[in-house]
């Protein structure tokens, strides 16, 4: 039977695309699924800021009269112009162990975005930087973090059958948390904080990292634009991402780096992992997801690196040493065993240099962005 293709738009269907995951990856230990709340967010072109830019298309693939996979054609008009590209994007792809399935949803974004006249496909990518991204390639036995993408193993296989070729590849890896504290580096981070009259935000409440999240937001605008796909984040964005985010980090799990003008010049943001607690809550808060979630956050082994940005004029001065002898003392005082780093772009050799003195195990996981040449 042919693949029937389906755009979403009423709600029932959007929830039908949301939940397709459950199904596709039911009993699978190592994926993590997306709490349904914020999908809703993500794909809402009234409550997500990146519509004011960016115009998306949602489709499902029916096949033998079932759901059978799932894609977004994202045109971010705002990246494109900062790239000087004019690429469509896909995202939320799942799928069926069936070339034809995949095949007809990649046809059907291309045509989409011949529309818009573009020229090449890439992904799996989101709206912005925050979303999850990048195919996995590598690491099928390893837990996803609640922040990263994971997929089957057939599904890198099919795109490059489909004449997709790898763009670019992040990694992750992960160490183990030190037993006691580095001399060399509470000495460099003493260092670095005098040479440059620095100090780290000593918050022990939420509300006193909500006072800089704007800041935290506008390091990461300047120190991320000459990465992969990435644009500066909006004022919009900025204040979703802070609702959604920084009110609900561990203020021990994360380092604020000021200057004597009370300015944030650099930032590290971990969190406990979520991985396990969301996985059991089965992406719903109500009726006890919530407690699962609650639990991962107060019962952590495992910490996630999720984001750590250097304003462009203070890089390479040593400033990651006084995020890390922050982190790690609340680490070994709150018993946390690991680290896992959220996917890093292969080519950022100094962000890899910032982890040498900590890294145990070889990167563990690898994702893939995709690029096609629509014709």
């Amino acid at each position: 039977m042919s693949v029937l293709i389906k755009e979403v738009i009423s709600k029932s269907d959007l929830m039908k695309f949301i939940r397709f995951p459950y199904s596709l990856y039911k009993d699978n230990p190592y994926w993590v699924p997306a709490l349904d709340m914020d999908e809703k967010v993500s794909l809402s072109r009234t409550k997500n800021p990146a519509f004011e830019f960016c115009e998306a298309k949602y489709w499902l693939a029916y096949k033998d009269g079932k759901i059978a996979g799932r894609i977004i054609g994202i045109m971010n008009n705002r990246a494109n112009e900062c790239w000087n590209e004019n690429r469509v994007r896909f995202g939320w792809f799942d799928f069926i162990d069936d070339l034809e399935v995949a095949s007809t949803l990649i046809k059907t974004v291309e045509d989409w975005g011949k529309g818009f006249g573009c020229n090449e496909i890439h992904g799996p990518l989101g709206f912005t930087d925050m979303d999850r991204e990048g195919m996995l390639v590598y690491g099928f036995d390893q837990l996803a973090t609640y922040a990263t993408l994971y997929n089957h193993e057939y599904y890198p296989k099919i795109l490059e059958q489909l004449g997709f070729a790898k763009d670019v590849d992040w990694i992750q890896f992960e160490y183990d948390i030190p037993q006691q504290r580095s001399e060399r580096l509470i000495k460099m981070a003493g260092l670095v904080a005098k040479r440059y009259n620095l100090h780290t935000l000593k918050a022990t409440k939420t509300k006193q990292l909500l006072k800089y999240a704007h800041q935290i937001f506008e390091v990461l605008n300047q120190s991320y634009a000459p990465l992969y796909g990435f644009y500066p984040l909006s004022e919009k964005q900025i204040e979703l991402f802070t609702k959604q985010y920084i009110g609900y980090v561990k203020p021990e799990f994360v380092s604020v780096v000021l200057n004597d003008n009370d300015e944030v010049v650099a930032f590290g943001i971990t969190m406990p992992s979520l991985s396990k607690g969301v996985q059991k809550a089965k992406g719903r808060l109500l009726p006890f997801g919530w407690w699962h979630i609650l639990r991962s956050l107060n019962k952590a082994q495992i910490l996630d690196m999720y984001l750590i940005a250097v304003r462009p004029d203070m890089q390479n001065k040593g400033l990651n040493a006084m995020i890390f002898d922050e982190i790690m003392d609340n680490c070994i005082k709150k018993g946390v065993k690991t680290n896992v780093i959220n996917p890093v772009l292969e080519v950022n050799k100094k962000m890899h240099l910032l982890w040498e003195d900590y890294q145990s195990r070889e990167p563990h996981i690898r994702r893939r962005c995709y690029i096609k040449t629509i014709k």
